[in-house]
């Protein structure tokens, strides 16, 4: 296992809990129904979960840096929004 592997799955697994949790207080503040907070969360964890997988195994690099970078900018696009 690559060195670039486990630090770019890291960085991706720490913004991405930001975006879990940020989509799922959106969900909430627009519907006000738990059990869709609760599918919006799992719904949202299971794709990040798949991306850091698949950042730790099988992408290229380039691709993989792309993810990090474009799901940090989301998230802090979203944080200075809200």
């Amino acid at each position: 296992m690559e060195t670039w592997r486990i630090v770019a799955t890291s960085l991706l697994g720490l913004a991405g809990l930001f975006a879990v949790l940020i989509v799922m207080a959106q969900v909430r503040d627009r519907t006000h129904s738990g059990s869709k907070v609760a599918t919006s969360g799992a719904v949202a964890f299971t794709t990040l979960l798949l991306l850091c997988l698949l950042v730790l195994t099988v992408l290229p690099s380039g691709l993989s840096w792309g993810i990090v970078v474009a799901v940090t900018a989301v998230v802090g696009v979203l944080l200075l929004a809200s």
